[in-house]
């Protein structure tokens, strides 16, 4: 089932992050975020009118949250979105649930595209959003540095 998280789901949130962010490129993080940052986050975007899901069969298997791309009006309709999956649900679809769970919110909002800011080290990652419809649109060099080394991000976009 996916539905709007809420400051309950922090703490499982913020376990599923932390995995990422202690273990992985997938994020360019490197610090972990408590249950508060995370209860903070929603909160944020729910006053914000954006949005942050969660799936869930007896436990979380994932969240999925979106913001403005960038400050400023010029980018009010201009999106950027995060989606990450506990290990137990990777290839069951709980992913495509949840980016257009993402997508149709902010679509009924009034986004005109969707932005996926993706480690070029996931290519998992990468393929999931071409199959969901993202194109890339650019590779910054160099952008993201985790573990000692430099990381290159890979831009996609999504009309609404």
């Amino acid at each position: 089932m996916i539905r709007r998280a809420t400051s309950a789901d922090a703490n499982a949130i913020a376990a599923v992050w932390n995995a990422y962010i202690r273990f992985t490129t997938v994020t360019f993080n490197s610090v972990e975020k408590s249950p508060d940052d995370v209860a903070a986050m929603i909160r944020e975007r729910d006053a914000l009118g954006h949005g942050t899901f969660v799936a869930e069969d007896t436990g979380l298997l994932g969240f999925a949250s979106y913001a403005q791309f960038r400050g400023g009006g010029g980018y009010a309709t201009c999106m950027e979105h995060s989606v990450l999956l506990a290990p137990e649900a990777r290839g069951r679809g709980v992913g495509r649930g949840l980016i257009q769970a993402v997508c149709d919110h902010a679509r009924a909002a009034g986004a005109h595209q969707m932005i996926a800011g993706v480690s070029a080290e996931n290519l998992d990652g990468v393929a999931f959003h071409a199959r969901m419809g993202f194109a890339e649109i650019a590779r910054v060099r160099e952008a993201g540095r985790k573990f000692d080394r430099f990381i290159d991000l890979v831009l996609m976009q999504k009309f609404l």
